[in-house]
């Protein structure tokens, strides 16, 4: 019988990006990432602590994402570049960055969009870039419309809907609408939905917001993933 909480599980990238995050609290939350229901797809933190990570899902086939100009997307390009070289020498292989929102919303667009680009390179293919929009600070459907379309075209393998570090996370209406420029994309685009999802009803509305979307057969590890702080119960 299908198991609909193992297939949101395998969704999860499960997060920790606490201010009291320690080694300890990093290997205790990777003890939660392979559980009877199956295993995470990946496990999101800071590039302290990969190596941490590394040594805890050792042969776990669990993916290793790191955030980059994190949480206001603030960062010179070059640190961000440099961020994302170390993490992926260190064994990520998933990077989330934030997109440089304000500046973009300031008229400064191409910038921004080259910020994307120049990430995206330095990832190369095998390393993910998902690139979080901050739906909550564009607010407005065509910022968010603008913004996903954007930030498809300069390359992001996936769009994410937040931080979780302002007070506006993850919607219905943002990712319906990021859902909406993924579909009129030319490339497979994934969505990752974050800030403030921590039940299975609430992770369920998104996976019914993508079916009806793009199709029941697109959600997949591979195209869309649930940023959660800890593993949804019920």
């Amino acid at each position: 019988m299908f198991n609909e909480k193992a297939r949101i599980f395998s969704l999860i990238d499960l997060t920790s990006l606490n201010a009291t995050d320690s080694e300890a609290s990093i290997e205790a939350l990777c003890g939660k990432a392979v559980t009877q229901e199956g295993r995470v797809a990946a496990f999101c933190i800071y590039p302290r602590f990969i190596k941490t990570a590394v040594h805890a899902l050792k042969n776990k086939s669990i993916n290793i994402a790191v955030v980059a100009n994190f949480p206001q997307g603030t960062e010179t390009l070059q640190a961000v570049q440099q961020s994302i070289r170390q993490a992926i020498a260190e064994g990520a292989n998933e990077i989330d960055a934030v997109f440089p929102y304000e500046k973009w919303m300031a008229g400064e667009r191409e910038e921004a969009k080259d910020f994307v680009r120049h990430c995206k390179k330095t990832c190369g293919e095998s390393v993910l870039l998902k690139v979080i929009l901050e739906t909550g600070a564009l607010q407005t459907p065509g910022l968010i419309k603008t913004a996903a379309q954007d930030v498809i075209e300069a390359g992001a393998d996936f769009i994410k809907t937040s931080t979780g570090k302002i007070e506006i996370g993850a919607t219905l209406e943002s990712a319906e609408l990021m859902l909406g420029a993924i579909r009129n994309a030319k490339r497979v685009v994934g969505l990752k939905v974050s800030g403030g999802i921590r039940t299975l009803a609430q992770a369920q509305q998104y996976i019914e917001l993508a079916n009806r979307t793009m199709g029941k057969d697109w959600v997949t590890p591979h195209t869309f993933r649930i940023g959660t702080s800890r593993v949804l119960a019920g």
